[in-house]
């Protein structure tokens, strides 16, 4: 099955904001300073539409409770965002509760997973922690899915936490961030291979633009990184997500698209839908109604 964009594509990691709501505290310093403005579903639908996207996976980008009844909200008018993965306190003993409430809520049928910002824990076994686990267990029996955000000294915390959690789908974003710029492999492949020998962790490939050198960057430069998880998830767990708008600091939406299609070129055509389409409808428990050409 040809992944084309007559198929449609799954954009499965993408975010917005309004400063005017809340700010985002994490944008700081020179660098991020062309973040520091609003970003909405206005301003990403055409550039989206434009590569062949049918449907998107929006991704919380604070620690915050009242962030995801406002992306469910907004999920809910949407024609474009299919899911969204929102923001709870694991450690709270109210997770399962607060998980119902939400579901039951405006657009709570759009939720579909739950992340936190665990690559700014300083502990790197925070997601071992007793309270932590507690909390994942509560979005397994929700029958949610867990999005992971680590760098790579945290992989192998997450690892034993997708292993003494079988019953939770852990999804690892951003491939783990590896050190793209340095040109280093391991230890981070050493680390990603562990996670993905899990039957219950899936890989997105996404975020890689903004681990290169911004200004510099070739497609070459990624493809040892997306050979490593191709060849430790397959193509049935790796799922493309376009980090939109934080990829915009290195590269157009239509450019990490169209890295991402360069570097699976290779693939059988049905490989290439599993990596564009099948493994978010799949992991996310997306439904292809009313999203054209995204089949199983």
């Amino acid at each position: 099955m040809e992944a084309n964009n007559a198929e449609g594509v799954i954009d499965a990691h993408h975010h917005v904001w309004d400063l005017s709501l809340r700010d985002q505290d994490w944008i700081t310093g020179r660098e991020l300073a062309p973040l520091r403005r609003d970003f909405t579903l206005t301003g990403l639908t055409p550039e989206a539409r434009a590569s062949g996207v049918t449907a998107t996976v929006l991704v919380q980008t604070i620690d915050v409770p009242e962030e995801t009844p406002e992306f469910l909200a907004l999920a809910r008018d949407s024609d474009l965002v299919a899911g969204v993965v929102g923001w709870t306190d694991l450690t709270s003993p109210d997770v399962a509760r607060v998980l119902a409430a939400l579901r039951e809520g405006p657009g709570g049928e759009h939720l579909v997973g739950i992340r936190h910002q665990v690559q700014g824990e300083t502990d790197p076994r925070w997601l071992v922690r007793p309270d932590v686990l507690r909390g994942l267990a509560a979005v397994a029996e929700a029958e949610l899915v867990y999005d992971l955000v680590v760098r790579p000294h945290q992989l192998a915390a997450a690892q034993e936490a997708a292993q003494l959690l079988p019953g939770l789908t852990v999804v690892l974003d951003h491939m783990g961030k590896p050190p793209i710029a340095s040109g280093e492999l391991r230890p981070w492949a050493d680390a990603v291979r562990l996670l993905a020998s899990l039957p219950n962790t899936v890989c997105k490939l996404s975020g890689m633009v903004t681990e290169a050198d911004w200004d510099q960057w070739s497609v070459e430069d990624f493809r040892p990184y997306v050979d490593t998880v191709l060849d430790a998830f397959g193509p049935r767990r790796l799922m493309f997500g376009s980090d939109w708008p934080v990829c915009r600091l290195a590269a157009t939406y239509a450019e990490v698209i169209g890295t991402t299609r360069e570097l699976t070129a290779a693939l059988h055509p049905a490989e290439r839908h599993e990596v564009f389409t099948g493994t978010a409808l799949r992991t996310y428990g997306l439904t292809s109604t009313g999203f054209p050409g995204c089949l199983l």
